[in-house]
C-alpha cells in the first residue's frame, strides 16, 4: 500500500517537474536580422527577470512570407508563444480566428500604459473593445519630397492644401524637370504596402474617411473610395508616377532606392524609417545631407485638412494557445519597455509609442527621428475591422489593374468590392 502511494506521488512529482520544465521555455517568432537584433537585449532581460529560456524562432524575412508562415502555424496549433504581426490590417482577422490572447487587463495595469501616445492606445483596441497587441512602435507616414530639386527648378515647396494642389504640383514637376512628380505604392507585387503605404493616406482625407460603419460592415462603395482611385488614375494616365517598376518583383527598389536618390522621382509617400534606411546613413545609396534636402508634407485632404498617418508598426501579440499564457503576457509587457522601443527605432526606424522616449539619451542620438516622434501626437488612423487583410489585397489588385490601364476608377472600385465580397461574403460589405 505504501509502495503504491509512494509510486503515485513520484509520478505526480515527475509530471509537475516535466510541466514546469516546459513552462520555462518561451518561444518567440521573429523575422529579419534587424528585428532579431532589436529584440536581443529584451530577450536577455526576459530570461533574467523570469528565470526562463527564450527560444527565438526565425521565420521568413519578407513580411508577406512571414505572415503566411505564421498563419499556417497558428492554424495548425504549432505557433510560438509570442510573435509580431507585420501589418495592422491582419490583427482583426487574427482576433476573429481566435489566434490572439486578450491582454486588456494586463495592458492597462502595465506601468508604461499612461505614457503611450493616445493614438497608440486607440490603435491597439480591437472592434470587440479588447486589446490583443502591444502597440510599442508607430509607423508615422507622410509625403517626402526633394526640396533641393524643387528649389532649383523654381517650384514651390509649400504644403499642398488639397489633392488638386498635390496633383498640380506633380504635373509641374514633370513639366519643368522631366522627373516623376509623385509616387503612391500600388499593385500586387507591393502586397499590403499598396494599402498601408498608399491608398489609406488618401482615404482618410476623402469623402469616405473610414471603411468601417457602425455595424462593422465595410463601406467600400463610398464615393471617397472611387475618388482615391481617380487620383491613382490621373497619376498613371499623365505619366506623373513610375509604373513599370511597380509591375515587377520588389517594386519599391527602383523608385524608392534609385530614382528618388537620383532626383528622377521627386515626391513619394514614406515613413520615418526612410530618413535612416532608405536614403540616410544606413542606405546603400544615401542622399547627402538627407534631412536638409528631403522635406516632408503632410498628406492633404481631398478639399481640406492635413493628415499624418499613424499605424501600429509590427505590434506583438500572445498566442491564445500558448502553454503558459500568463508568462507570455508578462514577456509581452517587457517588449513594451522604452529600452525595446529605442532599440527598434535605431534598427528599424519606426517611432516609439511612448512619450517618455523623447528624453531617452539613446533616442536623442537618432536626430532624424526626434521631430517625427513629436508629430505622433497628431496622428490619424483608420479604424480596424475583420476583413481588412482582404481589403488590403483587394486594393492591391485594383491598383494593379489601374497600373496596367485595364480599367478606370469605377472599375477599380468594382474589382475591390467584388474581391472582398467573393472572399468574405456579400453581407460583409455595405
Amino acid at each position: 500500500m505504501k509502495k503504491t502511494v509512494l509510486g503515485g506521488l513520484c509520478a505526480i512529482l515527475l509530471s509537475a517537474v516535466s510541466t514546469l520544465a516546459q513552462a520555462e521555455t518561451i518561444r518567440i517568432a521573429n523575422h529579419g536580422q534587424a528585428g532579431i537584433d532589436a529584440m536581443k537585449s529584451t530577450v536577455e532581460r526576459i530570461e533574467k527577470k523570469y528565470g526562463v529560456t527564450v527560444e527565438v524562432i526565425e521565420y521568413p524575412a519578407p513580411d508577406k512570407d512571414y505572415l503566411t508562415k505564421l498563419l499556417t502555424e497558428l492554424g495548425a496549433g504549432n505557433a510560438p508563444d509570442l510573435f509580431s504581426i507585420p501589418t495592422t490590417a491582419a490583427v482583426a482577422d487574427m482576433v476573429e480566428a481566435g489566434y490572439l490572447a486578450p491582454v486588456t487587463k494586463e495592458f492597462k495595469a502595465w506601468d508604461g500604459y499612461g505614457n503611450l501616445y493616445d493614438v497608440a492606445k486607440e490603435l491597439a483596441v480591437s472592434p470587440d473593445g479588447e486589446t490583443y497587441v502591444m502597440p510599442f512602435m508607430l509607423g508615422i507616414q507622410e509625403i517626402y519630397y526633394r526640396k533641393d530639386v524643387l528649389e532649383k527648378a523654381g517650384i514651390s515647396t509649400e504644403q499642398p492644401k488639397t489633392w488638386r494642389e498635390l496633383l498640380d504640383r506633380a504635373a509641374e514637376i514633370k513639366q519643368k524637370t522631366g522627373a516623376y512628380g509623385l509616387l503612391f505604392p500600388a499593385g500586387v507585387s507591393w502586397g499590403s504596402g499598396a494599402f498601408d503605404e498608399g491608398f489609406q493616406h488618401l482615404l482618410v482625407g476623402s469623402k469616405t474617411p473610414q471603411l468601417v460603419d457602425a455595424d462593422g460592415k465595410l463601406d467600400l462603395n463610398g464615393e471617397g473610395v472611387k475618388d482615391v482611385f481617380d487620383v491613382y488614375k490621373e497619376l498613371i494616365d499623365k505619366d506623373l508616377m513610375p509604373t513599370q517598376p511597380l509591375l515587377g518583383p520588389e517594386p519599391w527598389v527602383v523608385p524608392k532606392y534609385q530614382m528618388f536618390p537620383a532626383g528622377k522621382l521627386v515626391a513619394t509617400t514614406c515613413g520615418s524609417w526612410c530618413y535612416i534606411f532608405d536614403w540616410g546613413r544606413e542606405s546603400k545609396n544615401p542622399i547627402p545631407d538627407v534631412t536638409k534636402v528631403v522635406g516632408t508634407w503632410t498628406v492633404p485632404g481631398q478639399s481640406n485638412g492635413q493628415y499624418v498617418l499613424a499605424n501600429l508598426a509590427a505590434p506583438w501579440a500572445v498566442n491564445s494557445k500558448s502553454a503558459n499564457t500568463e508568462l507570455a503576457i508578462k514577456a509581452l509587457m517587457e517588449i513594451g519597455s522604452i529600452e525595446t522601443q529605442v532599440s527598434y527605432a535605431a534598427r528599424i526606424g519606426n517611432i516609439p509609442a511612448s512619450k517618455d522616449a523623447a528624453t531617452n539619451a539613446d533616442f536623442q542620438k537618432l536626430t532624424e527621428l526626434v521631430p517625427i516622434h513629436a508629430a505622433a501626437g497628431n496622428g490619424v488612423f483608420l479604424k480596424q475591422a475583420s476583413g481588412f487583410g482582404t481589403v488590403s489585397e483587394g486594393v492591391a489588385r485594383a491598383t494593379e489593374a489601374l497600373l496596367r490601364k485595364e480599367t478606370d476608377a469605377a472599375g477599380a472600385q468594382k474589382i475591390l468590392v467584388d474581391y472582398v465580397k467573393e472572399t468574405l461574403g456579400d453581407d460583409k460589405v455595405k
